[in-house]
């Protein structure tokens, strides 16, 4: 297959990797890698919203301070204030591309924008379209794209792994680009790039519960990792307290604005239980309400607690959630008089490839952008409502970073095309998809929202035996779309197993009843890992 050639080749269609091609493209010529269809990423799923401090009664200091208490001692307190100082500039980069924000009432002091709140949160910060945020962004500025003549697609595309100057027997350990599998025909493509960036989202398929589209398989990560980039803190997996829990709604997610609007948490008789774990209530952060729903749920021997918002008025729960209203009334629950039924689902990535302030890698000419990095934003446990904002701040300063770096980058070499001399087609896919079942499996239940030593031994043991077999399987069939993810996700799982056997305590998202307390004796530290 002939190879590409491309200044910058950005692998990824989320809001950091479209809004990072927009920045770029007036300068460089760009390719855009989708896994699958453009806009089938995990931003098109985000209901929340994005924070930025907007209105006249916030500050920045204060939404530093908020991140900070959310993070539990792990953020970067500059990698905050670089972020947070972003977010004015963010919203307006976006209101300038179209994106259809929900426009203020008179409780918000005037302001043009209507803000709510989310956990975590001391003020109203966060702009939002109604409650499909993502899905605003997403096809706003998957339009720009499209029409950008400065832009190629590489729609339904998956990458297999990065080409270094290591792989290919050169010094130094810059990146080339990459050997992608065209899934329209199954051929393997090279294309080569100046500078590679990783935009590929988050890694919350490897578990059974998610409230993740199926494309989040940590690819990213893991393709990074295999190049020699170090990862940091990929013990911290956020649970999102509330996902729906019906048999016939596979990984749909009730905004945390709904608890921001003043809807409650309650038992099945009714009661309501946040107060006997956090004085904030529905409004604590995530790990905390989340860990109190599966609390309550093993105390009760439960399948789920309820999110009630039927007090408030119905007009008002319509037009404030009507993706949420559409959804559950589709499945015979009417919000409006109903209580919705729901269970935490594994959520958000918050450690990745460790960046520093420009979004660059340990491996040079790599970059990592939103999900599938570790800025130092997040620690311990990610804020509401901050994931879109780091998406937006770092791919605007991993642009500048790039243009200013590309004239001193020569072209890359011409590269050996991808040898599949050696392989057959499969003839037991069966493997596959019973591999993908057991690590998903095991990962729900020895490595979930509340872990112990003897649960992590466990999955540690199991991951090594499945990343020995599905090795020698990648050795000796034709990849596949489905094949190349498991290939992944044995490693992201691994690296979460790790992880977490390293950390003696429980800080954030990390809960262990082996070290049930946070260790104050000493420094936070964070947990990196280099191969």
């Amino acid at each position: 297959m002939p190879s590409s050639v491309h200044d910058v080749l950005i692998i990824g269609s989320g809001a950091a990797g479209l809004s990072l091609a927009l920045r770029i493209a007036d300068h460089a010529r760009v390719a855009v890698l989708s896994k699958t269809a453009l806009t089938e990423t995990n931003t098109l799923y985000a209901q929340g919203g994005i924070s930025a401090v907007l209105d006249a009664d916030d500050t920045i200091e204060s939404h530093i301070q908020d991140t900070l208490n959310a993070g539990a001692g792990l953020c970067d307190p500059d990698i905050v204030r670089l972020v947070v100082s972003q977010g004015k500039e963010c919203i307006d980069w976006l209101l300038e591309r179209g994106v259809p924000f929900t426009a203020a009432d008179a409780e918000n002091g005037g302001h043009h924008l209507h803000l709510t709140r989310e956990g975590g949160h001391t003020h109203r910060r966060v702009v939002h379209a109604a409650d499909a945020t993502g899905r605003a962004v997403e096809i706003s500025l998957a339009q720009h794209v499209r029409n950008h003549p400065n832009i190629d697609l590489f729609e339904y595309h998956n990458a297999i792994d990065l080409i270094t100057e290591k792989k290919v027997g050169r010094d130094g350990n810059r990146v080339l680009g990459a050997y992608v599998l065209d899934t329209h025909d199954n051929k393997v493509k090279t294309l080569r790039a100046r500078v590679v960036v990783l935009a590929t989202g988050g890694a919350s398929k490897v578990y059974l519960y998610t409230s993740n589209p199926d494309i989040a398989t940590g690819d990213g990560i893991a393709m990074a990792w295999r190049a020699g980039a170090c990862i940091a803190n990929m013990e911290f997996i956020q649970f999102h307290p509330t996902c729906l829990y019906h048999p016939h709604a596979r990984s749909f997610l009730i905004s945390e604005a709904v608890r921001g609007e003043g809807g409650k948490l309650v038992l099945p008789d009714g009661s309501p239980f946040m107060h006997r774990f956090d004085s904030r209530e529905e409004l604590a952060p995530r790990d905390i309400v989340a860990r109190a729903i599966d609390h309550e749920m093993k105390r009760l021997g439960v399948d789920c607690v309820y999110l009630d918002i039927s007090h408030k008025p119905s007009d008002f729960i319509k037009s404030h959630f009507p993706t949420i209203y559409a959804r559950c009334l589709e499945l015979n629950i009417d919000i409006t008089s109903q209580a919705i039924p729901v269970v935490p689902a594994a959520h958000y990535t918050c450690g990745g490839v460790q960046t520093d302030r420009h979004a660059r890698t340990d491996v040079p000419g790599l970059y990592a952008v939103g999900e599938t990095a570790c800025t130092g934003l997040h620690g311990a446990n990610r804020m509401a409502s901050n994931s879109l904002l780091e998406c937006l701040a770092f791919a605007k300063l991993a642009a500048e970073d790039i243009i200013r770096a590309l004239p001193e980058i020569p072209p890359p070499p011409d590269l050996p095309e991808w040898d599949e001399s050696q392989v057959t087609d499969s003839d037991e896919e069966v493997v596959v998809a019973h591999n993908w079942d057991e690590i998903r499996r095991f990962m729900w239940d020895y490595v979930g929202i509340v872990r112990t030593n003897k649960r992590l031994q466990r999955a540690l043991r199991r991951v090594e035996l499945l990343k020995q077999e599905i090795a020698e399987y990648y050795g000796n069939f034709r990849v596949t779309s489905d094949l190349l993810e498991l290939r992944n996700l044995v490693i992201v799982a691994e690296l979460i197993i790790r992880s977490a056997l390293v950390r003696k305590e429980s800080r954030g998202l990390h809960f262990t009843l082996d070290y049930p307390r946070t260790n104050d004796d000493e420094p936070p530290r964070n947990t990196v890992i280099c191969p």
